[in-house]
């Protein structure tokens, strides 16, 4: 599929196509796209995100041993529960695990774990455990796809947005003719975008939230997504450490499903905005900002001790003028400028321009 620059937004998409020709050339090469040269830690790899190390710590789970019994027990008893899921072809949810025997598990929190340890061990998604995600996010824009029973979904911007299937594996025959994909990480803005018929002025696009943190069925049609099309992905979050931390899921996957990273992370996306530098180039009202908490810094200063901020140092120089600026600002914050702000001068101007990092 190539881009083809017609009309007024030429620009536009030559831009586009020069950033899609530089991430193929970096997959072809094994790698991320360009960025810096500093060598990652063992457990990250710049072309897959953050993974198990091949010699983690391991934990001992024993049915002779007083300490462990009951978790061992646990174990077995939700290894009993997926055999019956498999051998029936039928799929539950953690929360419908948990039901199964509240009183024996507890807390959801316990069954979320030992899913979790259960599908790394085993080395297999929780799909093929026959455990579902409740998915909830959306998607919107230039996409069709077949579900698993057949029905053809058409995502076409409109009044009606599309959720999220929560079996991305079985979607089939994906067509777009989008020019890039842009990852919202709120609904409010996501649905403002909508109002202002983003899409009609940026088409063809397809656009995605998953409402915050990503749930895993989100995070894999992001994933299947970029296989499929190999169109640039862009995000749109708060210039705070909540939406750098969600920006790095997306990007190079989290510590709790960093055995499934190939499944789940793509390298290939960037950080659109709103950036900490475009909160002060804007000139966005002192008013309109929020100061960081505590909680805030000690959340910035962990993001900047991970491997992969190594391998970024435009994301580092963004994140440290944050923490020098000791405040932090949301999207909405442009809409002080105009009402429209967003869709019809923020984001065109940083896609014409290349304005990403």
């Amino acid at each position: 599929m190539a881009f083809a620059p017609m009309g007024p937004e030429a620009s536009f998409f030559e831009v586009l196509e020069r950033h899609r020709a530089s991430l193929l050339a970096a997959q072809r090469g094994g790698g991320d796209p360009p960025a810096a040269g500093i060598r990652p830690a063992s457990r990250f790899a710049e072309s897959a995100g953050l993974q198990m190390a091949p010699h983690c710590t391991t934990r001992k789970v024993r049915s002779d041993s007083q300490r462990s019994a009951h978790k061992f027990a646990l174990i077995l008893k939700i290894l009993s529960m997926i055999y019956k899921l498999v051998q029936s072809n039928t799929y539950a949810t953690k929360r419908d695990i948990y039901y199964m025997d509240s009183q024996l598990f507890g807390s959801q929190t316990v069954v979320d774990s030992i899913i979790d340890d259960i599908s790394c061990m085993l080395k297999v998604p929780r799909r093929s455990l026959h455990i579902s995600s409740t998915s909830k996010g959306l998607i919107a824009g230039n996409l069709s796809y077949v579900e698993e029973d057949g029905t053809r979904v058409s995502c076409t911007c409109g009044a009606t947005v599309v959720a999220v299937p929560s079996n991305i594996q079985g979607i089939r025959n994906l067509i777009t003719d989008a020019k890039f994909l842009l990852i919202v990480e709120k609904d409010a803005t996501f649905q403002r975008l909508l109002d202002d018929n983003f899409c009609s002025r940026m088409s063809p696009c397809i656009m995605v939230t998953g409402k915050g943190t990503p749930d895993l069925s989100t995070r894999l049609l992001v994933k299947k997504l970029w296989d499929t099309f190999h169109i640039p992905a862009f995000t749109l979050v708060d210039a705070d450490p909540h939406g750098i931390e969600i920006m790095c899921i997306y990007k190079y996957g989290s510590m709790s499903m960093c055995f499934e990273a190939h499944h789940l992370t793509v390298p290939a996306v960037r950080w659109l905005g709103l950036l900490p530098s475009d909160v002060s180039r804007l000139h966005v009202p002192k008013d309109s900002l929020i100061p960081l908490t505590k909680r805030d810094l000690m959340k910035l200063d962990s993001i900047l001790k991970r491997p992969y901020i190594a391998c970024q140092p435009l994301w580092r120089a963004e994140m440290e003028a944050m923490a020098s600026s000791k405040v932090k600002a949301g999207i909405q914050a442009l809409t002080v400028l105009s009402a429209d702000y967003l869709s019809r001068v923020y984001l065109p101007n940083k896609l014409k321009s290349g304005g990403w990092i």
